[in-house]
């Protein structure tokens, strides 16, 4: 272990971010009581150029108006290329009320993006007299924000999650596919004559796990275009469990209990992690540093492992 200790990530549930255009203030209280942990209402790419402005209002009054209950509230801000977001800081902050909890930045591409935002936040935060601080969560979807991952997750300490863009992602990287995560039908290998898929977007969810991981952060997987295809959300969002991150958006309701079936411990999960840290203190009594669980070694390490299972377990049982 390093002597600079890995901070922790923050102790809340983000199974499942459920996001939804502020130019459709219908859906608000559907979303509000759903089983999503996050809420996610957008400002960017789902709410058309002449629409800004009254998703923008719509969104303000949602805030104060609708009973979100114990959610994570967020608003997606438009881009730092757009002429708009700024005007979704100012607006958010000077005229929502307290209940709002993060901004989401997208296609963030350098530290700097952040310290632009965080600055606009911290002054209207200070003439308003805000007492809840407002933490903000950030989308890579570029070549330049995965290459500067670990500074951008290391830029503020408002920063609380970051997640994959996969559309704008395969764009900026110049990849040659219309889908949105998922397997890619050309990403394959060939041997003995048949074909296998393998996952193109492992080699940047794991660059955010680890930059995440690095600084405290929640790593938060991104969206699965195909709200038809039930088993390749599954198994896209357990690749990404199984890399660490804590969570998925959804960007149809159905995706929802998907999302949660999958980033909640299952029950065998907890009960064969519990057994482990079992198995560990009747070991440490004897003065072992090891022992053997179902045929298998566990040591210190995999008492870390198994407490990762149980405290999310718990702490998904308690919110």
């Amino acid at each position: 272990m390093s002597f600079r200790i890995q901070p922790a990530a923050p102790a809340r549930p983000n199974r499942c971010q459920l996001f939804g255009p502020g130019s459709r203030p219908a859906i608000f209280e559907k979303m509000a009581a759903s089983a999503a942990d996050v809420i996610n209402l957008d400002l960017e790419d789902a709410v058309a150029p002449t629409d800004k402005e009254t998703a923008r209002a719509n969104i303000i009054q949602a805030i104060s108006d609708v009973d979100w209950g114990t959610k994570t509230l967020s608003v997606r801000i438009n881009g730092l290329d757009t002429p708009y977001w700024y005007r979704d800081v100012v607006d958010l902050l000077e005229q929502a009320g307290e209940r709002l909890d993060q901004i989401m930045i997208p296609k963030v591409g350098c530290a700097g993006d952040i310290y632009a935002v965080d600055a606009l936040v911290t002054a209207i935060e200070a003439a308003k007299g805000r007492t809840k601080k407002i933490d903000f969560e950030v989308i890579i979807e570029s070549a330049a924000g995965i290459a500067h991952v670990e500074e951008i997750a290391a830029a503020s300490p408002r920063l609380v999650a970051m997640s994959l863009g996969a559309a704008d992602f395969a764009a900026s990287m110049g990849m040659q596919t219309t889908g949105i995560g998922g397997t890619q039908e050309d990403y394959y290998m060939i041997r003995e004559a048949q074909k296998y898929w393998s996952d193109p977007w492992h080699w940047a969810h794991t660059a955010i796990v680890a930059a995440c991981r690095t600084h405290g952060i929640l790593p938060v997987d991104g969206p699965f275009g195909d709200f038809s295809d039930d088993e390749g959300f599954r198994a896209q969002a357990r690749r990404s469990a199984t890399l660490g991150m804590v969570g998925k958006w959804a960007i149809h309701p159905k995706q929802i209990a998907l999302a949660n079936e999958v980033f909640t411990p299952s029950e065998a999960a907890v009960t064969e992690a519990r057994e482990i840290l079992a198995a560990m203190e009747e070991a440490k009594a004897k003065g072992e540093g090891a022992t053997v669980y179902k045929g298998r070694l566990v040591d210190i390490a995999s008492i870390k492992q198994a407490e990762v299972i149980v405290r999310q377990s718990e702490m998904i049982a308690n919110a």
